[in-house]
């Protein structure tokens, strides 16, 4: 019997991830899970109170680990919320627990029979990750994580501005080199 499973498929594009209507969409969220600046702001915002009521009951979440939520107002039908590390030089486990953030949220959609979800590029806002690594961590952990994906089919790293998608597309062609 021939394998007809279809590889995932990682792209990059600019985006307002509010507006993507995909299976999920991941909020780089913070530790309460209650909202925030950045993209836990608009996603909170476009989402509507419903959100916020929902996340009240989940206790939080810690660095590195992925919850999930409906997506309520929003075009995607889930959130998976995930807490990015502070950069703090990068001695403080920061690669870890990004690509950990990256590996629980694919686990998540993979458990929920999901075909598609976008990421924002997690940690690099008031968290202060550097680009580059971050970019570099997202596309190696995406990578690795295809081998063992079985419902996903689409990922996509979504860029904030023109800088970030340029970025993550030479990161993504040199990692397929």
């Amino acid at each position: 019997m021939t394998n007809t499973r279809k590889p995932l498929e990682l792209q990059i594009i600019e985006a307002d991830i509010t507006h993507l209507q995909l299976d999920a969409i991941v909020n780089a969220a913070n530790h309460s899970l209650l909202g925030g600046g950045g993209v836990d702001g608009a996603i909170h915002r476009a989402a509507g109170p419903e959100l916020l009521a929902h996340c009240k009951t989940l206790g939080g979440c810690a660095t590195g680990q992925a919850k999930l939520t409906p997506g309520f107002r929003l075009p995607a039908r889930f959130i998976i919320h995930t807490v990015g590390p502070v950069w703090h030089g990068g001695h403080q486990q920061e690669p870890e627990l990004l690509a950990s953030c990256y590996r629980q949220s694919l686990q998540l959609a993979e458990q929920q029979g999901l075909h598609s979800i976008a990421f924002p590029a997690i940690s690099c806002g008031v968290y202060g990750y550097p680009l580059e690594q971050a970019a570099r961590i997202a596309v190696t952990t995406i990578h690795a994580f295809s081998r063992q994906a079985h419902s996903l089919r689409q990922v996509y790293l979504v860029a904030f501005d023109d800088r970030m998608r340029t970025l993550l597309e030479k990161t993504l062609s040199e990692h397929a080199r």
